[in-house]
């Protein structure tokens, strides 16, 4: 559970085409700030150059203390709170919550993502409605500094890539003040307990709960 269909619908980004070219989402970080620096200039009216290579939605909602760096795209609707830190090479899409204090640095967020409060978010994509909760993080270098590799179970799979954060499926609900290390797969609608230290691969509609254990998600109780 861990390839680009497998974790995204990708109808939900202006990624979409460029991401389907790709067999594991980790190998689109190279080619983020370009695909934003090519989008760009064919968003049409609806979108403002409001600097260099930043492209906001008219729609988007930008506190003044806000710092967006280049290239970036702010999509309709989105939130960008007082203090967010946007380094350069974000796309973020509709609907989104990019809340006070949060720093993103090359990243893809869906539409409808909720990055809102204190989160660092670098190196990674966010599916359809991913909410990550108030201070968890992505880390996207190793201790050691050597190339991540994904791991699910024995099975290990060699990105190499230096920085590499999460990849998070749609749906997917992180709690607060969790880690998420270099190289973590979360699958589509599983949930992270909060205060965690998460690593490798999460299945689809699965519970990360304390000391990490994975649990899968109770199916609903058809009486009640």
């Amino acid at each position: 559970m861990y390839t680009t269909a497998q974790l995204y619908d990708l109808t939900h980004t202006l990624a979409g085409a460029y991401l389907s070219g790709f067999e594991y989402p980790w190998q689109a970080l190279g080619g983020i700030k370009e695909l934003i620096t090519a989008l760009g200039p064919e968003l049409g009216e609806d979108y403002t150059e409001v600097s260099p290579n930043v492209w906001v939605h008219k729609t988007a909602v930008i506190a003044p203390t806000a710092y967006l760096g280049a290239p970036c795209i702010i999509g309709p609707g989105t939130e960008v709170r007082h203090c967010a830190f946007i380094r350069g090479s974000a796309l973020v899409g509709e609907g989104c919550v990019v809340g006070n204090s949060v720093e993103l640095k090359n990243v893809i967020l869906f539409d409808c993502v909720q990055v809102p409060h204190y989160n660092y978010v670098g190196d990674s994509i966010l599916g359809y409605r991913s909410h990550m909760g108030a201070g968890s993080l992505t880390s996207n270098v190793k201790s050691d500094k050597t190339l991540v590799v994904v791991k699910d179970g024995v099975r290990q799979i060699p990105t190499g890539l230096k920085k590499f954060g999460a990849m998070l499926g749609d749906f997917v609900e992180v709690g607060c003040n969790s880690v998420l290390n270099p190289g973590t797969v979360i699958g589509p609608h599983s949930n992270i307990y909060p205060t965690s230290c998460v690593r490798g691969v999460v299945p689809a509609d699965s519970i990360w709960k304390t000391g990490g254990v994975v649990v899968p998600k109770q199916a609903p109780d058809s009486r009640s």
